[in-house]
């Protein structure tokens, strides 16, 4: 009997390359997906309305959800707003992303199936923040610490609780990196400036996040693999440095190297996001979704995709390039340089720590690029790793929330019941209950201290837990408080 999978999100790029696995599996699933009815979504889906189930509607209607989720025996939650748009619209991004996975959760408990309907959902690489060096490798359980002005990821880690507490019986999330696809090659916005010359990424094939979508589907995967949190990526042969990722982008679409069309001083030093998985592998053992393709003919194929014109910048001279580039770098809000040119202190602060940082930063001649380093640093999640879940222990929760800089204030648990909420207090006094999964296997930590108001450098004064990813990129003596409202009057690009 065919297995039922609804997928939001499906004319995104992740989803469409779901969509497009699951179109080659017709004989094993029937397909629904959800999707605003514009103009440009009904021509997309068009040539597929013989072939799936398609509901018109929107994620933040609750009803539209449902009528989508009824019969669903798979329900994959890719869909809502996304870089950079999200950016711009920050409260836009809040409430369509964190209703639709509320939205989605409400629609799976209603159904009478509930308790076998499977729900992944994808999260981002964006909820753990900056991992620069010597702290750029990482995994699930890491701290959650997301970026200063990162609403989206704000967005995910709110989502990504929402299911993970509503009580569905099978879940799991999904961390995804950046997707390569070959539209990234025409990105022409500020955000190209937000990164770390030497931070990295592990990224992900837009044809491996359609096979993770597709593969979890199937029979062949254990029921050992829900309940957990998975980061997805390509693997080794991508895990690239910011700066090499620019460099393959630039010669993908025959333009000079960075050195040639760049300032350094445009590029910020913190406060992005990206690490190299120490995990990913995990996720691959489990449903053997990588292509394995090498990256740089990956990116030789991409180049080949876009328009013939692309080609014409071999001859255009670097030094027109370079005044093409630079009105992102000043763009009024959104360049770093701008920040610099209008005083903007907090992101100043944010991004490059104080204006001495930015007017130190070297010449090309005098940056260091080399490849960071192969030797990982692993997190303390304090307490023992080496038990299997279904050890787990109340002492193993008071020992993980005394790492926190708090206490678990629950006296009992079920032994290796990892889903029933527990009652734990921060280091401010805070009370909240959370399951041990949200905590201990998903980094999750006091709602009212994260994902903001950003009160990082006094949050790590008291959580040893969280220093390990505050304290590299940030000194002791940093005093920055941000607030809730800082993206306040800014809903307009």
């Amino acid at each position: 009997m065919k297995k039922r999978v609804f997928i939001t999100g499906a004319t995104g790029t992740m989803g469409w390359a779901g969509l497009h696995e699951l179109l080659q599996r017709l004989d094993r699933f029937d397909i629904t997906v959800l999707a605003r009815p514009s103009e440009t979504n009904k021509k997309k889906l068009a040539p597929y309305s013989n072939k799936i189930r398609i509901v018109w509607g929107d994620l933040t209607r609750y009803e539209d959800v449902e009528l989508a989720t009824r019969d669903a025996d798979y329900v994959l939650h890719v869909g809502g707003m996304v870089s950079p748009a999200a950016d711009y619209f920050p409260n836009k991004t809040r409430k369509v992303n964190t209703i639709a996975a509320a939205n989605v959760a409400k629609a799976v408990l209603a159904q009478p199936n509930a308790d076998n309907i499977k729900v992944c959902y994808i999260g981002s690489v964006a909820q753990t923040s900056d991992r620069n060096e010597p702290n750029h490798w990482g995994r699930t359980g890491d701290p959650i610490c997301i970026s200063v002005y990162d609403h989206y990821a704000i967005s995910k880690t709110i989502a990504e609780k929402t299911i993970v507490e509503s009580g569905i019986k099978k879940w799991v999330c999904l961390r995804q990196s950046g997707i390569l696809y070959p539209a990234i090659l025409k990105n022409y916005d500020p955000i190209m400036f937000h990164v770390p010359l030497r931070g990295v990424l592990e990224w992900c094939t837009v044809e491996d996040s359609g096979r993770v979508l597709a593969n979890l589907c199937e029979e062949s995967v254990p029921d050992e693999f829900w309940n957990n949190f998975y980061n997805i990526g390509s693997g080794p042969e991508y895990r690239l440095s910011n700066y090499d990722f620019e460099c393959k982008l630039l010669n993908a679409i025959h333009c000079p190297k960075p050195e040639k069309i760049f300032n350094p001083e445009w590029f910020v030093l913190r406060n992005f996001h990206g690490q190299w998985y120490l995990d990913s592998q995990k996720l691959e053992d489990y449903l053997h979704f990588r292509g394995n393709i090498p990256v740089d003919e990956y990116f030789k194929k991409m180049g080949e995709s876009l328009p013939w014109f692309y080609s014409l910048a071999r001859i255009v001279p670097s030094f027109i390039i370079k005044l093409a580039m630079r009105p992102m770098a000043y763009k009024k809000k959104w360049g770093t340089q701008s920040w610099i040119k209008n005083n903007e202190t907090q992101r100043i602060a944010a991004y490059y720590g104080s204006i001495e940082n930015w007017k130190n930063i070297p010449d090309w001649e005098h940056q260091n690029l080399s490849k960071p380093s192969d030797e990982a640093i692993i997190l303390n999640h304090g307490y023992d790793e080496s038990k299997p879940v279904s050890e787990w222990t109340i002492e193993d929760m008071q020992s993980a929330a005394a790492f926190r800089g708090g206490k678990c204030l629950s006296e009992t648990m079920i032994k290796g019941d990892f889903s029933t909420p527990l009652e734990w207090e921060c280091q401010f006094g805070h009370k909240f209950k959370a399951s041990p999964a949200l905590i201990l296997l998903g980094g999750h930590w006091c709602p009212e201290c994260f994902p903001s108001p950003w009160n990082y450098d006094e949050i790590a004064k008291g959580n040893p837990f969280f220093a390990q990813v505050w304290y590299p990129n940030h000194s002791k003596e940093e005093h920055n408080y941000y607030g809730e409202d800082i993206f306040d009057g800014w809903e307009q690009k």
